[in-house]
């Protein structure tokens, strides 16, 4: 394992567990009577993601940015920037890439069978920023190699993008008190989880809203923002109508959901 997993799975593993102690000691919302089996089966689904993406794209992002760079591919690696700039462009471009295809994911059907696992969770909390189907994982992974390498993303600005985006992942998923007038504050430059939280309701006007993961800023530009649920945070209903069974949280039913039921959408 090279340096950059050693360090992504660090930051990974404290940020989840200072999570889950934070959701222990104050949180948001009362925690489903089914909490450890939806986590555990949670956890074991990123397992399972993380050895498919590593075994059917062994090149990981930085990887690909250092290829660009050593080939000159890529808009940045032709045009004279400053370092810094160039780091902070490529993070909002990556940044901007993700909350497209997220939209993506909730129109194209083919595409929402797989992203609907995600939102199948009976309930919100750390586990469900990692709960995702691991085609999703690789499509996601094929878009952001394509994006760094037109682009020309230097390495360190894709690290640091990698990072970001699993660690807010982590933090808005989470079920965790935030003062309100904190909040508030908060989601002009970070997506929160009582923003995110909205995304997760079975209101599907709800669901189509809020889908930034690191930037809040592209839900305000485009229009996709909700500043509440219309049920209150306490009284919204997290999931799908169409998928309200315990056996929604177990990992074999997770992997073969796609595959099982109509990829359209209710109302």
């Amino acid at each position: 394992m090279n340096a950059e997993n050693i360090l992504r799975l660090g930051i990974f593993s404290v940020l989840l567990l200072a999570m889950m102690l934070w959701e222990a000691i104050s949180p948001r919302r009362k925690a489903a009577a089914i909490l450890w089996r939806r986590r555990i089966n949670n956890i074991a689904l990123i397992v399972v993601d993380t050895w498919l993406l590593r075994l059917i794209i062994p090149v990981a992002a930085a990887g690909a940015a250092e290829i660009s760079a050593r080939n000159g591919w890529g808009l940045f690696n032709q045009w004279q920037l400053p370092d810094v700039l160039v780091i902070i462009l490529s993070v909002v471009f990556l940044d901007l890439l993700i909350y497209g295809q997220h939209i993506v994911f909730h129109k194209v059907p083919v595409l929402w069978r797989l992203h609907r696992v995600h939102h199948t969770d009976l309930d919100f909390d750390v586990t469900t920023g990692i709960r995702f189907h691991p085609f999703e994982i690789i499509l996601s992974m094929c878009i952001k190699l394509a994006g760094i390498i037109l682009i020309g993303a230097p390495v360190a600005a894709v690290i640091i993008f990698e990072i970001l985006l699993s660690s807010t992942s982590l933090f808005n998923h989470s079920n965790i008190y935030i003062p309100e007038p904190l909040d508030r504050i908060l989601r002009f430059f970070i997506v929160t989880p009582d923003m995110h939280r909205v995304h997760h309701s079975v209101i599907r006007t709800e669901t189509d809203s809020n889908y930034g993961f690191n930037l809040p800023w592209w839900d305000r530009v485009f229009g996709t923002y909700r500043a509440q649920p219309q049920a209150g945070h306490l009284g919204m209903t997290i999931g799908l109508k169409e998928f309200r069974d315990s056996s929604a949280v177990d990992i074999i039913w997770l992997l073969v959901q796609p595959f099982m039921l109509s990829g359209k959408r209710s109302d």
